[in-house]
């Protein structure tokens, strides 16, 4: 009987058969496959994030997919094939950690964290990948990529030591910002500004331990409860937010900030 991955891998290559398979499979390429597994990708954080572990292990199974789509590809191309990439990051674990695999010793995560990050500056310097911030993939979300550039620079010693400079920081990024707030502003000066605070924002989430994606994934979710407080007490009334004023639903926004807080308190 084959295992669970040869038949998931099978599964794969029926689906991609020239003769018998998917149209829809066979038409597809890396390219047209990435944006799905974005898409996978972030249906795992979001189970996560719901502490949903039937919906995790699905989420999971569908990322998984997204692996075997891509090493079928690149087996019909020549390339490599699944077992290729097992093999290639069984090696990069084992050589990443030679205190598991080998003779160092590492006693802390911290420890193992600035290790890893040596282990991987090495690599990139044994490709001739160039400069500190060369490699850091530009498909990332936008804050995610902002905290790696900053580790990196951090790693040679551009960084801020506490927190409250990048505050102080942040206040004079949005002064910076309310300059250019004129009557009739320049669009590009406002979003080159605005890129300024966001990406202070995002050096102020690493400097307090946060990621700043899952915050601001938390913040999306308060900001659509709170609201929904707001369209449901408005039904009660037989009202929609377009029929009420700004102060009707910010005094129903602070009335969902009171029962949020009575309900986390009991």
């Amino acid at each position: 009987m084959p295992s669970s991955i040869d038949r998931l891998l099978d599964i794969m290559a029926r689906l991609r058969d020239r003769d018998n398979g998917c149209p829809w499979d066979l038409e597809q390429s890396f390219a047209t496959i990435a944006p799905h597994t974005l898409e996978e990708a972030f249906e795992v954080v979001e189970a996560i994030e719901a502490s949903d572990l039937a919906a995790l292990k699905d989420e999971l199974g569908d990322l998984l997919f997204q692996i075997v789509f891509y090493a079928q590809m690149a087996k019909e191309q020549g390339a490599f094939d699944f077992a290729a990439i097992a093999d290639g990051i069984s090696e990069k674990m084992i050589r990443r950690h030679p205190h598991v695999f080998g003779d160092a010793e590492i006693k802390t995560a911290a420890a193992q964290t600035l290790a890893w990050e040596e282990q991987k500056a090495a690599e990139r310097q044994a490709k001739d990948a160039g400069g500190v911030l060369d490699g850091v993939s530009v498909a990332l979300p936008a804050l995610t990529r902002a905290v790696k550039l900053q580790k990196r620079a951090a790693r040679v010693g551009f960084d801020w030591p506490h927190a409250e400079q990048v505050l102080d920081k942040l206040a004079e990024e949005i002064g910076e910002l309310r300059a250019e707030m004129v009557e009739k502003p320049d669009q590009d000066r406002l979003r080159d500004e605005m890129g300024d605070i966001l990406f202070v924002v995002a050096n102020l989430a690493r400097k307090l331990d946060i990621d700043p994606e899952s915050a601001l994934r938390a913040g999306n979710r308060k900001f659509e409860r709170r609201f929904g407080h707001i369209e449901a007490s408005l039904k009660r009334q037989g009202r929609n937010p377009a029929d009420s004023t700004l102060d009707e639903m910010e005094e129903l926004w602070v009335e969902a900030k009171r029962l949020e807080k009575e309900k986390a308190d009991v």
